[in-house]
């Protein structure tokens, strides 16, 4: 099973990969995650990328690119993964689709995670964690219970908004999303590739509705 993941910001990309590689023993793969570990190991694409970074621009998709097939080796990889994040734009997607059928393993399907903005910014701009346990609340879907979680240890949370999650942000974070990502969705449609999963429901629902848009494309 090789799949990606697309959707906006909130759209529960994230945790629904963490649902499916416990069902389907396949890695979920993060580009943010591959990044931060080359440059930490100073590997040769590591350094690379810290040269352009510490420069001030963004990392080429090349280099990224190398990264990915880097991990497609890896022996967890063999039954298929899940990419999550990447690819972003068309030149990403096409440089994607060139790797992997050097390495012969295309995509069997990517899902479109949709979910309606104006509730997008709803859920992410809701987002609190509380500064002494780091456990995440939303003020309008999962407030804090009463009585409060962690066994005591934050009798009263002190709840906090990250920055990224104000309001504000997010709909810039979203726009970026329009601008760069949604072109995706038609490039992965005409290759036979995309399902789309109604993303608005519980966290269950959401992957009963994925797994059967990959039987769908099985």
């Amino acid at each position: 099973m090789r799949i990606v993941f697309l959707g906006a910001p909130g759209s529960g990309k994230g945790t629904q990969a963490q649902r499916l590689i416990e069902r389907h023993g396949i890695p979920q793969i993060s580009t943010g995650d591959l990044l931060r570990a080359h440059v930490r190991e100073g590997t040769e694409l590591g350094r690379r990328a810290k040269s352009v970074m510490d420069a001030g621009q963004l990392v080429d998709d090349a280099t990224i690119l190398g990264m990915v097939r880097a991990r497609l080796a890896e022996p967890d990889a063999v039954r298929g993964f899940i990419l999550d994040g990447f690819p972003r734009t068309i030149p990403q997607a096409e440089g994607l689709s060139t790797m992997l059928a050097e390495v012969g393993k295309p995509l069997d399907a990517v899902i479109l995670f949709d979910v309606d903005p104006a509730l997008l910014v709803k859920r992410i701009s809701g987002r609190r964690s509380c500064q002494d346990c780091g456990r995440v609340f939303n003020v309008h879907t999962a407030p804090v219970p009463v009585p409060p979680p962690c066994n005591g240890q934050c009798p009263a949370p002190r709840l906090i908004q990250r920055p990224d999650d104000a309001e504000e942000t997010v709909t810039k974070r979203l726009g970026v999303y329009e601008a760069q990502t949604a072109p995706l969705v038609g490039f992965y449609k005409e290759r036979g590739l995309l399902k789309t999963v109604d993303a608005d429901a519980s966290l269950a629902e959401v992957t009963a509705r994925v797994e059967a848009a990959l039987q769908r494309g099985a």
